[in-house]
């Protein structure tokens, strides 16, 4: 099991994403780069940045970044720790989470819109990663 938030559990995530057939046909088209930011809470001291980078149903590039200021991706999305793993495990859809704030989104809410299937294919990606969650 990888823990989530750490270079072991991204790249699993990048593999899973890189694989998912599924996910290559719902996303043929979209192009955007992601930090996915677990909030400081619980049992997370500070935010974790993962950076994701999305092409045309692939995963180019995914690392956990300890400066947020190396990239400036289209899109963030951040939420406490709690939220990602209710997310990851099936419990709250994502688009859900996203219309009720529980996921918070700076960037084009219409294109991720537009993505909504592709965005559950993202979800299902994670739920096939063995993850260890902070506690």
């Amino acid at each position: 099991m990888a823990m989530y938030g750490s270079d072991e559990w991204v790249a699993l995530f990048k593999e899973e994403i890189n694989k998912s057939k599924e996910y290559e046909e719902a996303a043929k088209t979209w192009e955007g780069d992601f930090y996915f930011i677990a909030e400081p809470g619980g049992a997370i001291e500070e935010a974790s940045y993962a950076y994701v980078d999305l092409y045309h149903g692939k995963c180019r590039a995914a690392e956990i970044v300890t400066d947020p200021n190396k990239y400036k991706p289209e899109f963030t999305l951040s939420a406490p720790i709690a939220i990602w793993k209710r997310v990851a495990t099936k419990q709250l859809n994502s688009t859900q989470a996203l219309i009720t704030k529980q996921l918070k989104l700076s960037g084009n809410l219409a294109k991720i819109m537009r993505y909504t299937k592709a965005a559950n294919e993202l979800t299902n990606c994670t739920t096939r990663v063995p993850t260890e969650w902070p506690e």
